[in-house]
């Protein structure tokens, strides 16, 4: 079972990112042999659509689990109708969430547990003011 884990360092030594759409980098394990590989999150400086772009890159590498700390509607609602299960952990390694996992002690989200554009900072400071 392959589990991609968002995480601010390309290792699976490194700590969670707690945020999925923006994260830094997705480590995918594989549960059974704890094997892993790296990629960046091509989606964290994009103008808008992070969630959703950071969903379907996730759902194209197979994996069947996510890990994160947050995660917005959009990303969740992408990554539930590729059959993808989110879990949520609050801290700790790469490593750790899954090891968390395995042991079943993390939970399993029925929704997202951010609003949307959260990785943002909600929206505001990017040039957006009102006029």
């Amino acid at each position: 079972m392959k589990i991609a884990v968002t995480s601010t360092a390309p290792d699976i030594e490194a700590s969670l990112d707690p945020v999925f759409g923006r994260c830094a980098y997705f480590v995918i394990v594989d549960a059974d042999t704890m094997e892993w590989e790296t990629f960046p999150n091509q989606a964290a400086g994009a103008g808008g659509g992070a969630g959703i772009q950071a969903a379907q890159f996730v759902a194209a590498k197979e994996a069947e689990i996510v890990i994160t700390g947050n995660i917005g509607p959009n990303a969740f609602g992408t990554l539930s109708a590729g059959g993808v299960k989110v879990f949520t952990a609050a801290s700790g390694s790469v490593r750790e969430a899954v090891e968390s996992y395995k042991a079943g002690t993390l939970n399993e989200m029925s929704s997202p547990n951010v609003g949307g554009h959260f990785g943002m900072g909600g929206g505001r400071g990017r040039g957006r003011g009102r006029r």
